[in-house]
């Protein structure tokens, strides 16, 4: 049946949402403080990659190439590990995954600091992505039982997405610091340890994970695939836009950084551009908002293509963390408003599935923009790879412009039968 808005006790009902009501949610902090633990190291994942086989190969493109094959083996595999996480609950999925995760990772640091070929780590790599743990898509989906489309759900789309930011203002400098001070590999190895350790902490917090219960007794609805949905086709792809950007400025920003003799700076920089996105993310969860987020995510994806278009020509580390800043500040609206999406668009026993959907499309633009900056930055000029997130966030514009409008959501009920399978039209919540 068909949801209303909270009562007080849950703290949903607050004319103007806030942080203080959403915080206030009965039971939140029991999945908040292990989540956050358990989504730190992958902050650190790609950057670690792509310091250690740079440092035992040479070459950015080797780097950029192990990094993509991680990051596009998690984007195919994420959404199926979401779709396991809504049919059999979030810990059965992630006790194995994190352990298969931490394995793999320790062995692709072995293979690189072995000199072993480049077959050879992209083998390791393929299940060190396939198994990362999609920490972020299951606190969101705790957040929407908890809230069950209250007006707090963009405060808590905004909360989640300042929570990811920080993680990669603190993960970017803690692998850069590692690797550099103490030893290349030290970053891999301590992203795959503190998986290993926040996964299984928050993978014992059960009260508080989506119940299966529903899901059990209607197996052949959950079955398919939140992919139906026309909506959430569009976000994912410009949701691969915004990881064109993620990718392209880590290895742009390490490659600019070691050009002028300052590795230590590629940490900072980075960190500048995710407290960017922080930053707005606060700003974007505390305002009440009148206009529809479809408009709101073409007005603030437009503002990120036009900030992404100027970093090629950046030469200066001032100039630099000012448009990362700049680009940054940009990315928190589209991530906050597309996630606020899911809710209104993809039925609750789907939605794990969704946003790993989305989180594998930031992962699959990251890894194919890894890739094609680290190739421009060894053939080209230093700063050739901040082309990447120029034409990633330009491609992706121009077709959310052309699509927008499949990202409005008809009756709730005609919305779940037709767009995700329902034999028979059912309220969500």
């Amino acid at each position: 049946m068909a949801s209303t808005v909270t009562t007080s006790k849950n703290s949903a009902t607050p004319s103007r949402p806030g942080y203080g009501q959403l915080l206030r949610t009965r039971g939140a902090w029991t999945f908040l403080l292990p989540g956050f633990a358990a989504r730190q190291p992958f902050a650190m994942l790609t950057l670690s990659i792509v310091l250690l086989v740079q440092h035992t190969t040479g070459s950015y493109g080797a780097a950029g190439a192990a990094a993509a094959v991680t990051g596009v083996s998690m984007a195919l595999f994420a959404p199926y590990s979401g779709r396991l996480a809504d049919r059999y609950g979030q810990r059965a999925v992630l006790v194995p995954g994190v352990l298969v995760h931490a394995l793999a990772g320790l062995t692709l640091t072995a293979l690189a600091l072995g000199d072993a070929p480049l077959w050879a780590l992209f083998a390791a790599a393929v299940p060190t992505g396939a198994s990362v743990p999609q920490i972020g898509p299951m606190v969101r989906a705790r957040w929407g039982v908890k809230l069950k489309g209250s007006p707090l759900m963009t405060t808590a789309a905004a909360f989640e997405s300042v929570t990811d930011e920080l993680t990669f203002v603190v993960g970017p400098l803690l692998a850069t610091a590692l690797c550099t001070a103490v030893h290349p590999a030290a970053g891999l190895v301590t992203e795959a340890s503190l998986t290993l350790l926040g996964g299984l902490l928050f993978a014992a917090q059960r009260s508080t994970q989506p119940s299966v219960t529903a899901a059990a007794g209607h197996a052949r609805v959950e079955q398919v695939s939140a992919l139906r949905v026309p909506g959430v086709r569009v976000l994912i792809v410009t949701f691969l836009g915004i990881g064109s950007v993620f990718g392209g400025m880590q290895v742009s920003l390490a490659a600019f950084t070691e050009s002028i003799g300052e590795p230590g700076l590629n940490g900072v920089l980075y960190g500048v551009f995710a407290a960017g996105n922080m930053l707005s993310g606060i700003v974007c969860g505390a305002i009440a908002w009148k206009a529809a987020p479809q408009r709101r995510l073409v007005v603030g994806y437009t503002a990120l293509a036009l900030a992404a278009s100027g970093l090629w020509a950046a030469h200066s580390v001032l100039l630099l963390a000012g448009l990362g800043l700049l680009v940054g500040m940009c990315i928190a609206p589209t991530l906050i408003t597309g996630y606020t999406l899911v809710e209104s668009l993809v039925p609750a026993g789907a939605r794990t599935e969704a946003f790993t959907w989305l989180t594998g499309a930031v992962a699959l633009g990251q890894a194919a923009a890894v890739t094609v900056a680290g190739q421009l930055e060894d053939r080209f000029w230093d700063g050739a790879g901040f082309l990447v997130p120029m034409g990633g966030t330009l491609l992706a514009l121009v077709t959310l412009l052309a699509l927008r409008s499949r990202l409005a959501a008809g009756p709730r009920g005609r919305t779940v039968a037709r767009g995700v399978g329902h034999r028979v039209p059912l309220a969500v919540d």
